[in-house]
């Protein structure tokens, strides 16, 4: 394991995800660890005095009531440095200034990401450099590739966390709680019992000025290609012995080895969608064409569907639909596990005979299991009931849990290198057929489910 973390180095500490993520985060793990401590410094291209850095530590703070002496010795003592951290030579100056092992943490495009790094290869970095990466990992296979090899000669993998808040340790453990200390559910958690696998990730908001990044992304790559698949690994991999970083990534990274499009067809297998003007919860938006900074040319999609098999002997032929959209008319984000028909329903019965699904709701983290049982009526007459539970919240914030590891020097939820290839090798199929036009981009509504000819999941 990866020594512990001394310095926090935000880079482009003066941006939305720093102020609005990553400080609060480190606001909660200090309030909740008053012994703890670490040096916080940010680095910007906008040229802040101390003032207003501090003031912008201290707000961000705030939002979390985030007090106690950890906090107190980070407002005391945190600063911030102008630079360009695509010059090797800023980048000498900057690391002078750094006490103990670094994380540096990339709160940058990934373009710039990519650059920094680049230019990292021609000087020394602090002994016990950290790495921390925002998706998306490369804007394909082959760039993923390339980014990874340049991250391999700055820092060793344990080192390096590519950042998917979806795998917070809440979520992990409740899915792996789940499945592994219940022999309820892993004996049936295969093929043979299991119809189908639905990963759903509907939103109510729109683009949210998010223009400049989304609409060269759109819903397959900024959803389903990095955090839905991820879940699915968590939720489809064989058990790990343990949950330390090898063999929980080396769960997830052999199941996603084996995952394909489902038969092999992009065009029969996935579906894409676009919103027009509507209502979503009250909120009138403008079609997505029409917001600021979209080209309609490039005929992003908002809404994603695609279908995977997972070529092993536990899933052999159930699909696993990961869906994801934008302006949707529901919220909703769960799994949904549809177990198959009982084989034979003993004459006399009668009633509902809808199969077994448990669901698993994401934020906030709850769980259902729908049955069929005998009603208070007719005792033949069967009914629909469904048993729930809630995980609970988690201790910390999403980003919290992120940093947690980060700063422990533990990698486990982060995305490993090869995992993060594996990711757009499975999605590239569906990619090329979208850019080809095979597949048509089809209208809806916002404030709707979706186009009103697609069958609805779960």
């Amino acid at each position: 394991m990866a020594s512990t973390v001394a310095t926090l180095l935000i880079f482009g500490a003066s941006g939305d995800l720093s102020s609005r993520l990553l400080l609060p985060a480190l606001g909660q793990l200090l309030t909740r660890n008053p012994d703890r401590r670490v040096a916080l410094m940010g680095s910007g291209a906008e040229d802040w005095d101390a003032d207003t850095w501090a003031e912008t530590v201290r707000t961000s703070f705030a939002t979390v009531d985030a007090s106690g002496p950890a906090v107190d010795a980070v407002l005391a003592s945190t600063s911030y440095h102008k630079a360009d951290v695509t010059s090797p030579e800023e980048l000498t100056e900057l690391f002078a200034l750094v006490e103990g092992a670094p994380a540096i943490y990339f709160a940058l495009p990934p373009a710039v990401t990519a650059m920094s790094c680049a230019a990292m290869l021609t000087i020394d970095l602090p002994a016990g450099t950290t790495l921390c990466l925002e998706k998306p990992f490369g804007t394909d296979q082959r760039s993923a590739e390339k980014l990874n090899g340049v991250l391999a000669k700055l820092v060793p993998e344990d080192r390096i966390h590519r950042v998917d808040h979806f795998l917070g340790r809440s979520t992990v453990f409740n899915l792996v709680g789940l499945r592994f200390a219940n022999r309820i559910f892993e004996p049936l958690w295969n093929s043979e019992h299991i119809e189908r696998i639905d990963i759903v990730y509907d939103e109510q908001l729109g683009l949210e000025d998010r223009a400049r990044y989304y609409d060269g992304a759109g819903a397959l790559v900024d959803m389903i290609q990095s955090h839905l698949l991820q879940v699915m690994a968590v939720l489809a991999m064989e058990p790990p012995s343990t949950l330390d970083a090898a063999d929980l990534r080396d769960a997830k990274g052999m199941m996603l080895r084996a995952t394909r499009v489902w038969r092999g067809s992009p065009v029969k297998s996935s579906r894409r969608g676009r919103y027009t003007k509507g209502t979503v919860d009250g909120r009138s938006l403008k079609s997505y064409v029409a917001e600021k900074g979209v080209d309609p040319a490039r005929e992003t999609e908002t809404l994603a569907e695609v279908t995977f098999e997972v070529n092993t002997w536990r899933w052999a032929g159930v699909p696993f639909t990961l869906r994801s959209g934008k302006a949707l008319g529901e919220r909703r984000r769960e799994i949904v596990v549809t177990f198959k028909p009982v084989p034979h329903l003993p004459t006399g019965l009668w009633g509902v005979e809808a199969p077994t699904k448990l669901r698993i709701m994401l934020a906030p983290d709850e769980m259902s299991l729908e049955l069929n049982i005998n009603g208070p009526g007719d005792p033949k007459e069967l009914e629909r009931v469904s048993l729930g539970a809630t995980f609970g919240e988690g201790q910390l914030l999403a980003y919290a849990e992120v940093l947690e590891g980060i700063l422990a020097g533990d990698p486990s939820l982060s995305v490993r290198g090869d995992t993060a290839e594996d990711c757009w090798r499975i999605v590239a199929p569906v990619i090329k057929a979208w850019r080809k036009d095979k597949v048509p981009l089809d209208d809806y509504p916002a404030g709707s489910s979706g186009p009103a000819w697609w069958m609805p999941l779960g």
